[in-house]
């Protein structure tokens, strides 16, 4: 009996993997948004291999300032560096930086946003006050005031975890301050998911609040953390581009903000480079609208309110 009920157990399980699958992959910009976000993921996962090693002043290879030809496809810079080759090491950068900011908002948010809706009373006032000061205060505006102030404490040199200091401040600010609107989310999903009758049998069988919060709130959580975290990762990506575009970034690891940020210093625009323009900023901005469409496609699928009656 036990065993049946194991198999019937996988069998759901594995149906519901199946309907999710086909509901989610049956959105076109979710298929829009897989085939770019890999594209861009081989990109950063294998630079080496598809350009080369980095290319700095002493190793350069073009003219200055070349339009695109057959030996350097998207041009070079204004010291003859090839720019498909610091895009595509860019990508590993910017993308890296966006996702594991990311990951610090969505555990900063959802602890938050657990805690608070689970707790309720004065807990849930002085959180959601704290929120409400970081949901009003646009994240790039802190950012932009925190990141300078840490890095004249820090000092620029060394490396912290891979980063240079610079990348890893950029990194933690965008993650610690762009989880207001997460929280907010996982508060009004637990306050409801409190209510709920399997909650109550839990605390009936002796159940603490964090094997409650952990165990049978958190896991129910999972979707609207996972649709709204695709959109956090496009905002990451954003903030990261604006900081390093204003002379934040790192140089010696340039992401994709890094290189429009030296396009600007060059004199790219007035001289007609668009190329040195063109490519980083396009590239962050599909990446950006990838994860958009994957939030909003994973969003329709996982609320059935949202999907379109054919």
């Amino acid at each position: 009996m036990s065993e049946s009920i194991v198999q019937y157990s996988r069998r759901s399980r594995v149906r519901a993997v199946k309907s999710f699958l086909r509901h989610f992959l049956g959105c076109s910009g979710a298929q829009i948004g897989l085939f770019c976000l890999v594209l861009f993921l081989a990109m950063a996962a294998m630079p080496n291999s598809l350009v080369g090693p980095l290319q700095t002043v002493i190793n350069a290879t073009g003219d200055f300032l070349a339009p695109p030809s057959t030996q350097h496809y998207l041009g070079t810079d204004e010291v003859g560096r090839d720019v498909l080759n610091l895009v595509v090491h860019g990508a590993r950068i910017s993308l890296t930086i966006a996702l594991l900011a990311t990951v610090i908002s969505l555990v900063v948010g959802t602890t938050v946003g657990m805690t608070a809706g689970y707790f309720g009373g004065w807990v849930d006032a002085g959180l959601m006050r704290l929120t409400d000061f970081f949901f009003v205060l646009p994240s790039f505006v802190l950012a932009l005031v925190i990141t300078p102030v840490v890095l004249e404490v820090m000092g620029r040199g060394g490396e912290i975890l891979g980063f240079r200091p610079s990348l890893f401040v950029i990194l933690v600010v965008i993650g610690m301050t762009s989880w207001a609107f997460v929280a907010r989310v996982v508060r009004s999903q637990t306050l409801s998911l409190k209510e709920r009758t399997f909650i109550d049998r839990a605390r009936v069988a002796g159940s603490s609040n964090l094997s409650i919060m952990v165990r049978h709130i958190l896991p129910n959580l999972v979707p609207q953390i996972a649709a709204n975290g695709a959109l956090v990762v496009a905002g990451a990506i954003y903030v990261e581009t604006s900081l390093s575009f204003l002379g934040l970034g790192d140089p010696l690891q340039p992401s994709w903000g890094t290189l429009l940020s030296l396009a600007q210093r060059a004199g790219a625009a007035s001289a007609g480079a668009w190329w040195y323009l063109g490519a980083p900023g396009l590239c962050a901005l599909t990446v950006s609208l990838s994860f958009v469409l994957i939030g909003n496609a994973l969003d329709d699928t996982f609320n059935p309110r949202r999907r379109v009656i054919p």
